[in-house]
């Protein structure tokens, strides 16, 4: 992805706007990045280029949520991307499936996208993700921002997958305590 962070900013700004050529702008410099999480979350090319066309379709309607000062333009787009590609995900499988539990953050605690909306809401993640281990907040970062599967995270970190799957549920546990305190 070319451009930087402020870059990215004014485009989802124009964007809000319905300018068309900044949609295009925004397109061309950030769809291989969120094809990238479409493609880790469901593992089926063709999936996840009809999944990246809808994304597009949600940013181009959500544009106007995007708040400048909380998360980074770009972890907002992965977000959206990350959010859709779980949601094609658990429509083709199962409702208890192992994938679809293991991702969904407890009793209706704030996803990215919410959470991005709010920057005293990020203020408040990054403080609680601070209190966890380096390991911990790294795994939950991977996991929740950056749509990396718990067998990649498994892999990155050297443990088995069902460490991760305990790392990841007690540290949104955590997470979820210090959010409500």
């Amino acid at each position: 992805m070319s451009g930087s962070s402020a870059d990215i900013a004014e485009l989802i700004s124009r964007t809000a706007l319905r300018d068309r050529a900044a949609f295009r702008d925004l397109y061309e410099r950030t769809s291989a990045k969120l094809f990238g999480v479409a493609l880790r979350i469901l593992k089926d090319r063709s999936e996840a280029e009809e999944a990246l066309q809808e994304v597009y379709v949600k940013i181009w309607q959500r544009a106007d949520r995007y708040v400048q000062g909380g998360y980074s333009p770009i972890s907002w787009l992965v977000a959206v991307a990350r959010n859709h590609a779980l949601d094609v995900l658990r429509a083709r499988k199962p409702v208890n499936d192992d994938m679809d539990v293991a991702l969904e953050i407890p009793d209706g605690g704030p996803d990215p996208e919410q959470a991005a909306l709010s920057s005293g809401e990020r203020g408040r993640i990054d403080n609680c993700l601070a209190q966890l281990e380096a390991d911990k907040a790294d795994c939950v970062r991977g996991a929740y921002l950056e749509g990396f599967s718990y067998d990649e995270l498994a892999t990155r970190h050297s443990v088995p997958l069902n460490t991760m799957r305990t790392w990841l549920r007690r540290s949104l546990l955590k997470l979820r305590e210090c959010l409500s305190s």
